[in-house]
């Protein structure tokens, strides 16, 4: 036995799906499509999804090339409400809360696009906020009477001083006169990959009467989400994510006491209700304009012609995922494989892992490692190189990025951040302990080039 399995049994990562399959390399290879050779060490960005939800995923695209009108038309709606079905149950929410749309990005631009905001109304968010996400409340605050606040910190953080930061800004928005509208936090954020008390801020903005905008890019299939005790206000979280199903699909739930403020899909749909009015709809209404369902489900059932295949594939995934041994058991494996992974990975490093004194921010299946690449040196390199100082954060993590990608087959999404660069890995099903310590290694090796300066003169070709 190595020592690796040896790690692995004591942690209860030797773990089998119900038909005898063990997670980790023997998953991988049975069940999911990489490349030989390619270990994706970085699902965490883009997701990916087993053979069988590909041939799910395939027999929805031939059936609409068969006969386009009639799979379009009329099979799709009643195989899309099959898949909100099946949401409803994951998320203990009611079905007709929930519709799909491309991706958590779209999903939150919806929301503030929809929001009439009047002046001195602020949208509220937090320092990790998701980059996209950051320039659609600076575009909302150009193109409308809105101001925004941002709440500035470094992690690691602790979830009690998160949420009183949180209480302390909407406080002081006030005493100045103004109203926090809504405010917009992650599950787990993006980048460094660390998990956020969604939960407490979601009380908290009841408490101050502020809407809750729920980015959970992060969210479903990764921690665990029950929107009927959560009730927030608006809630998307990609599925092709963390779900195993294809791109781009994510779920967007809105309670019924707010669908009327979500008036209009992006682009705006044939379900769109014009105040003043009626613009007759070229579909028919057994089709995607059923009288029988809600203007919010209506609005978002057919936005416009594209490939909604993947939204199809939610109970072909989900199926997949009980056979696997359910949504616990596959959390409770990622998450764990996360968390010693990272520790694996930083004691081979010489280095740490992000984490606060209460260990909440590592409770998700990221984990971000300290790499072991001196910021004065790179500065050095670069100063002879003609580099700026402001840019020798970004031209390193690029170079690293492209090199994993180049000479070793690999992919670890990385940042600097704080002061230092950080390598941000994911748990999932289809990888093990061992896959971690050759990522150590991996990392020692390309870290050790970075500390001799190989970076420099290839940033132009990145």
């Amino acid at each position: 036995m190595t020592q690796s399995q040896s790690q692995s049994q004591t942690l209860g990562l030797e773990v089998y799906t119900k038909d005898g399959v063990k997670f980790g390399k023997e998953l991988r290879e049975k069940e999911f499509l990489f490349e030989k050779g390619y270990l994706n060490l970085n699902h965490g960005s883009f997701g990916t999804y087993p053979r069988s939800v590909r041939d799910k995923l395939r027999s929805y695209q031939d059936a609409a090339e068969a006969r386009p009108d009639s799979f379009i038309r009329y099979e799709y709606p009643k195989l899309l409400d099959q898949s909100r079905a099946a949401m409803a149950k994951l998320l203990n929410a009611p079905t007709q809360t929930l519709v799909f749309v491309p991706n958590a990005t779209t999903g939150v631009n919806t929301v503030l696009r929809n929001l009439v905001f009047a002046p001195g109304e602020h949208i509220l968010y937090f320092d990790t906020i998701y980059g996209a996400c950051e320039k659609t409340v600076s575009y909302i605050t150009e193109t409308t009477p809105a101001s925004s606040v941002k709440i500035q910190y470094s992690y690691p953080v602790e979830d009690d001083w998160l949420v009183a930061e949180f209480h302390r800004v909407v406080k002081e928005v006030e005493d100045k006169g103004g109203k926090v509208k809504v405010a917009i936090f992650d599950t787990v954020v993006s980048m460094p990959g660390v998990r956020m008390p969604f939960e407490r801020l979601t009380t908290a903005c009841k408490e101050r009467g502020v809407l809750s905008c729920i980015d959970g890019a992060h969210g479903v299939g990764h921690v665990e989400i029950d929107l009927g005790t959560l009730d927030p206000d608006f809630f998307v979280s990609n599925c092709h994510k963390w779900l195993h199903v294809p791109r781009g699909c994510a779920i967007f739930y809105v309670p019924v006491r707010n669908q009327p403020l979500m008036r209009s899909t992006l682009p705006t749909s044939h379900g769109f209700a014009p105040k003043n009015g009626t613009i007759a709809s070229p579909l028919p209404k057994s089709a995607f304009v059923d009288e029988a369902k809600t203007a919010y489900v209506s609005n978002f059932e057919f936005v416009g012609t594209i490939d909604n295949a993947p939204y199809l594939c939610i109970p072909a995934a989900l199926a997949w995922r009980e056979r696997l041994g359910g949504e616990e058991v596959i959390r409770k494996y990622c998450s764990t494989l996360a968390k010693e992974g990272a520790k694996l990975v930083a004691e081979k490093l010489g280095t740490e892992v992000l984490e606060n004194s209460t260990n909440t921010l590592g409770q998700c299946c990221l984990s971000n490692v300290r790499l072991p690449v001196s910021v004065a040196t790179a500065q050095g390199f670069a100063a002879k190189a003609g580099i700026e100082q402001a840019d020798v954060g970004g031209t390193v993590r690029d170079w690293l990025s492209k090199t994993l990608i180049d000479d070793y087959g690999t992919f670890v999404q990385s940042l600097f951040y704080n002061g230092a660069w950080w390598a941000r890995l994911s748990g999932q099903v289809y990888l093990g302990l061992e896959d971690f310590e050759w990522a150590a290694e991996t990392l020692g090796k390309v870290c050790g080039r970075l500390e001799k300066g190989e970076w420099i003169g290839k940033e132009s070709k990145l």
